[in-house]
């Protein structure tokens, strides 16, 4: 009956532990959440990635225009800034793969 009593206790003394440390880890998770959400961190980073799509696009439009102007120049930095890209883009790829 010792054991038993003993045993019992053990359990009920890590199921104190196990409740104490998710109930850190909740406070843990409200505070980060509070943090980001009293920032505007959210919606200040759709906002950036929103006007970097706007300027990508009108960037590409431009280079289309100066492209099809047939002006010499402006077609090999055209195709210097692709070749880049392209090369930039493999290089982060086996860095990460």
């Amino acid at each position: 009956m010792s054991e038993a009593y003993e045993r019992e206790r053990q359990n009920n003394s890590r199921l104190d532990d196990l409740a104490n440390k998710v109930s850190a880890l909740r406070g843990v998770t409200i505070d980060i959440y509070d943090s980001a959400r009293d920032q505007g961190v959210i919606d200040s980073t759709s906002d950036t990635f929103s006007s970097f799509s706007t300027t990508l696009k009108g960037s590409a439009t431009r280079l289309g225009r100066m492209a099809a102007s047939g002006n010499k120049v402006a077609v090999l930095k055209l195709s210097g800034i692709i070749i880049g890209t392209i090369l930039v883009l493999y290089w982060i790829w086996h860095l990460f793969f």
